[in-house]
């Protein structure tokens, strides 16, 4: 059996993309409950999956398929060639999805490049109150709560989805445009809660006033 074309099958047969660990690990136990159909690729490592990967890859450019193998967030998957849209759209006719307003993404992109980070910061950088704007992004399912900063008052910390990297077409957080330098560009803080202050407040004092719209 060719292990390319058996990493092919599965791509194919997948509803989510694969990692080259999550194939790896399929292949090894592929079979283990038939004793009489001993499993060639029991043994099979990580690096040879992803070369058989890159073979893939490769073979797909070279004799112009109509689909292509994309590396998301969380693996590998079969997608169709993005030349094609126009005609694929077509099979799958939905309304638009709605977009998101300029406060929507402003405030996106200053969660996303200063990770984890709490509401009351962001609200320091764009100078009003985010409440509704930050809804609207857990709503999407681009932002979620991720933990509480060890700060007085332990307000939340919010950071981007694995569907916020999907969405925006992303490995990893790395390929966010200029994200060494817009990563250690100074922003305005929120002022501290003294350490006596008691309660668990979910964020920081609100010191902006005016509202941004969703």
């Amino acid at each position: 059996m060719n292990l390319a074309r058996i990493i092919e099958a599965l791509l194919f047969s997948a509803q989510k993309p694969l990692s080259t660990k999550t194939i790896a690990e399929g292949l090894r136990q592929a079979g283990a409950e038939d004793e009489f159909s001993p499993n060639q690729f029991a043994n099979v490592r990580q690096a040879e999956v992803a070369a058989a990967i890159e073979q893939l890859k490769v073979e797909y450019i070279q004799h112009e398929h109509g689909f292509q193998l994309v590396e998301k967030a969380d693996g590998w998957q079969l997608a169709s060639d993005p030349k094609y849209a126009q005609w694929v759209r077509g099979l799958f006719p939905a309304p638009k999805p709605a977009r998101l307003s300029s406060p929507a993404l402003e405030t996106l992109a200053i969660i996303a490049y200063r990770q984890p980070i709490t509401r009351a910061d962001v609200e320091a950088v764009r100078g009003v109150t985010i409440d509704s704007v930050l809804q609207t992004l857990m709503e999407r399912g681009l932002v979620k709560i991720s933990g509480r900063a060890e700060i007085p008052g332990r307000p939340l910390l919010y950071e981007t989805t694995e569907f916020f990297l999907d969405h925006f077409g992303l490995r990893n957080l790395d390929e966010l445009p200029n994200v060494e330098e817009l990563r250690t560009r100074h922003l305005p803080v929120s002022p501290r809660p003294p350490a006596t202050v008691a309660g668990d407040a979910v964020a920081g004092p609100a010191s902006p006033t005016t509202s941004a719209p969703e």
